[in-house]
């Protein structure tokens, strides 16, 4: 066989190859979780110790995903927890707005890599439908834990994943 239609042969099968991860026009994977523990009675709350903590958590669990975008709302307790990530990972946070889920999930669709994006109690479950994914039971007022993972199928469909962890209650039986 000439060397011109081998050397279109392994261009072609090259091609066919990475072609899937050409057509996705969206990110990889997306984190959604909800701002960690903030103080009471302030109108625009910062994070207790205990959501610092959380937040750092969060980065250390997000730390080798290659999460290559951060998204937060403008309050001071989305910004805190979204914060110890983005510096890590030397990225900005970006804001968004949580009365306009829709352009989020649009703008993020539009993002290749791994995305985390830190929003409310209120504002969780929508976004995670708007991301095509299943987010179970709506988010208590004293609940902070779940980290959803997002994780976009060939086929359109999303998979979630739920990770979080159940306060004890007292000593086991």
């Amino acid at each position: 066989m000439p060397l011109l239609p081998r050397l279109l042969t392994v261009f072609a099968l090259s091609l066919s190859m990475i072609s899937p991860s050409i057509a996705l026009a969206a990110p990889s994977m997306v984190y959604l979780v909800r701002h960690g523990e903030k103080t009471p009675d302030e109108k625009d709350p910062a994070l207790t110790a205990q959501g610092r903590q959380r937040a750092q958590n969060i980065a250390t669990m997000l730390a080798k995903t290659g999460i290559a975008h951060v998204f937060s709302t403008p309050t001071n307790r989305t910004r805190q927890t979204a914060q110890p990530l983005a510096q890590a990972s030397g990225l900005p946070v970006e804001e968004y707005d949580p009365r306009a889920p829709r352009a989020l999930v649009e703008k993020v669709k539009g993002l290749n890599g791994p995305v985390l994006v830190v929003g409310h109690s209120n504002t969780l479950s929508e976004l995670v439908r708007l991301f095509g994914g299943q987010p179970g039971v709506e988010i208590a007022d004293n609940e902070y834990d779940r980290v959803y993972q997002l994780i976009p199928r060939a086929d359109g469909s999303v998979a979630t994943v739920l990770f979080t962890s159940l306060p004890a209650t007292g000593p086991a039986p």
